[in-house]
């Protein structure tokens, strides 16, 4: 663990002590009063909602980005709004208990992080729910839990964020950007948590569990989701490594293109959308390459000229075949233009420098450096990652765009830590730290390389 990490751990535990501390003896006579309602008294209470949250926290699923989502944003904010802030430190504390912390697959640093990024959010979350004057008024009440379970939920975000990039070297802004779509969890949580809530002070204990369907079926739904996009994406990979291994020496390309192009742009900090659609169109963007004869792509003479001209018609019947696909529309450019030269004297449409997609810029220099070093019939023996780089450089300007060669340096592949001429891409870290959860979520998505 680096020293930067260390301190924040150190300062962030502290200070969640502290407010925890602070919370009981500031507001623990309010808590009585606020599930006064409630015949088995304050500890049966909070021993309710302890095991909601904790059910909820079981059953995380995993995202293709490395995010978890789980149901127990819900049950937390409803004891933000029943019990104040000490009820909802000790039962975010507790309740956020996760069987792999518990397996001992999470590091010890990652479980005392996992709990301060989620303690103290949600007692400045009942704090600042406390101050929401006349909260008997429904509407009132409801739009004030609304806006502490924001507040709980974008400190989390925020903390969570400091915690992975000092633990990975990737910065505070890169984390955010992932987490963008988990509002909506919360969002569609945060009603939920105060209808159940009211239940709980109107109706008793067990009313609260007829919450259990909604919630599971929310669950559900977000596995859902991932299981289509993972079998989508397992299908792309088949078709394209289908097209590969026409091809003996290119089996594994479009994998490895698919990393380096992603790799690259993380370095250029491009959209989620935008890496998505390099995943997906670096794994397609030799399907084309099913129409070219064997006669022509497995030559390993010299191309006439008409067979040149059937090889370098790939990209358009790429671009063909996926077009009637409308999930892939935005692979489309990537598939058709990453031929295209920077000074315009590449193919299918001789476009130059800007007018070039960006991504299918950024495909170019990942695909021309797998290529480079990886044998092929008419080069047996691949060029070094330096040397690859040195032909990259060489052709800025004139084959590639500067800029993006400018961002491929400062990738893992340009500094040869990674291989790609294997037909299994191996991710390599940055940093030697021990793979496991720095910071969970409690409602919904943890940035990109929090979970382990």
């Amino acid at each position: 663990m680096n020293r930067r990490l260390l301190a924040m751990l150190a300062c962030m535990t502290a200070v969640t002590a502290v407010m925890l501390v602070g919370a009981a003896c500031l507001y623990q006579p309010t808590m009585h009063v606020s599930i006064s309602g409630v015949p088995s008294g304050l500890p049966a209470g909070i021993a309710l909602w302890i095991g909601l949250t904790l059910v909820g926290s079981s059953l995380p699923v995993r995202t293709a980005s490395g995010n978890t989502i789980d149901v127990a944003f819900a049950p937390l904010v409803a004891t933000m709004t029943l019990g104040g802030p000490a009820v909802a430190g000790w039962v975010s504390l507790i309740g956020t208990t996760q069987i792999r912390e518990l397996k001992g697959e999470v590091p010890w640093y990652g479980i005392v992080a996992n709990r301060c990024v989620i303690v103290a959010p949600s007692i400045i979350g009942a704090a600042a729910l406390q101050l929401i004057p006349s909260r008997d008024v429904p509407l009132l009440d409801f739009l004030g839990t609304t806006g502490a379970a924001f507040i709980c939920f974008t400190l989390n975000v925020a903390l969570t964020a400091v915690f992975v990039s000092l633990r990975n070297g990737d910065p505070i802004a890169k984390q955010l950007r992932g987490s963008g779509g988990a509002y909506l969890s919360m969002i569609a949580l945060a009603p939920v948590a105060w209808l159940m809530a009211q239940m709980y002070l109107t109706a008793g204990w067990w009313a609260v569990l007829l919450f259990a369907v909604p919630l599971y079926t929310t669950r559900l739904a977000y596995r859902r989701f991932v299981e289509v996009r993972e079998m989508f994406t397992e299908t792309v990979k088949s078709l394209a490594e289908a097209v590969d291994k026409r091809d003996r020496y290119t089996s594994g390309h479009s994998q490895v293109v698919q990393e380096i192009a992603m790799d690259i742009g993380r370095v250029m900090k491009v959209s989620d959308d935008d890496l998505e659609a390099l995943e997906w169109g670096g794994l397609l963007h030799d399907i084309g390459k099913i129409g070219v004869p064997d006669s022509v792509l497995l030559k390993q003479d010299r191309l006439t000229r008409d067979e040149r001209q059937q090889m370098n018609a790939h990209p358009v019947l790429g671009a063909q075949i996926i077009a009637p696909v409308k999930r892939l529309e935005p692979e489309l450019p990537i598939i058709r233009h990453h031929h295209e030269w920077f000074n315009g004297s590449g193919y299918p449409d001789r476009l130059v420098g800007d007018e070039i997609p960006k991504l299918a810029r950024i495909l170019h220099v990942a695909d021309a450096f797998e290529a480079m070093t990886a044998a092929r019939p008419y080069r047996m023996t691949p060029l070094t990652p330096e040397q690859a780089l040195a032909e990259l450089r060489k052709f800025g300007g004139i084959q590639f765009d500067p800029e993006v060669v400018d961002a491929f340096v400062r990738t893992k592949w340009a500094r040869g830590l990674a291989d790609p001429g294997s037909d299994e891409v191996r991710a390599v870290p940055l940093i030697g730290e021990a793979a496991g959860s720095m910071a969970s979520l409690a409602a919904g998505a943890t940035p990109s390389g929090a979970a382990g």
